[in-house]
């Protein structure tokens, strides 16, 4: 394996904050017995966030959730509406906190525990993101209110739910094409969860 190359940040300029961070970094970059190259590359930093797939082992059955993700509308979704587990930004909580907070307000399901399954990032070249991945168990009891999000976050959120086959079956049929749903319910399949 090649030795690390050294790193120095030499400049951050400010690009915008009018939602999250988007920086313009110049940086050195040298390799082992190189010169120093001068890279430059725009950084979004939007804060960290965690994900979940809510699953029903009795029932075979998981929770996602639907709604529009304007991105996607803007590069080929023709509806831009999105089948996804629930997920959202950490803000000031560790990652178990927040992804209990975020079940509760977007799928109405109130959870005890969580199981942390990764930490990923999911688009390294632009994104400064880290996406904790969890599994959580739920059933009639945790339910404590129709979900659907926060109306102060403009948050639109359809609650489905899926029998796990049908889920996965959604991977190949493209109605699913969110990298964290993937890897979650790949992460169950192949765990054997439900």
């Amino acid at each position: 394996m090649r030795k690390n190359p050294e790193i120095k940040i030499k400049e951050t300029k400010l690009l915008s904050d009018n939602w999250y961070l988007l920086n313009k970094i110049t940086y050195s970059y040298q390799k082992e017995n190189e010169i120093p190259q001068t890279h430059i590359r725009e950084i979004y930093d939007r804060g960290n966030g965690a994900a979940i797939l809510l699953y029903n082992s009795s029932k075979k059955t998981i929770i996602l959730t639907r709604q529009f993700r304007l991105p996607t509308f803007l590069n080929g979704n023709k509806t831009g509406m999105m089948i996804e587990v629930c997920a959202g930004l950490l803000d000031q909580d560790n990652p178990e906190q927040a992804i209990i907070r975020e079940t509760e307000e977007e799928t109405g399901y109130r959870l005890d525990k969580v199981q942390k399954v990764m930490e990923t990032y999911m688009s390294p070249g632009a994104v400064t993101e880290i996406l904790y991945l969890f599994t959580g168990e739920y059933d009639e009891s945790k339910k404590v209110s129709e979900g659907g999000g926060l109306d102060a976050e403009q948050e639109n959120i359809e609650v489905l739910e899926y029998t796990f086959e049908e889920a996965y079956a959604m991977i190949e049929s493209g109605e699913i094409s969110d990298a964290k749903t993937i890897m979650l319910l790949q992460h169950a399949k192949i765990k054997g969860l439900i």
